[in-house]
């Protein structure tokens, strides 16, 4: 038996405001889930933006600094 067919069995024996609890509760996983992932591509994307970042020239230097606040 599947997990999505135990899951379905044990909603079936549940009395109908369990079963809106169970509903919300699914819900929460799947934007929990859904968050998730953003986060993962999120870190991904900004590790990708940044890779051979430090293998780049400088183009300006200390010197090059033409007026200073001190």
């Amino acid at each position: 038996m599947t997990i999505e067919e135990q899951i379905y069995r044990y909603a079936q024996q549940l009395p109908p405001e369990l079963r809106a609890e169970l509903l919300d509760f699914a819900e929460y996983l799947a934007l929990k889930a859904e968050q998730r992932e953003r986060q993962l591509w999120s870190a991904f994307s900004l590790a990708a933006a940044m890779q051979d970042m430090d293998d780049e020239p400088e183009l300006y230097r200390l010197d090059d600094i033409k007026v200073s606040f001190s």
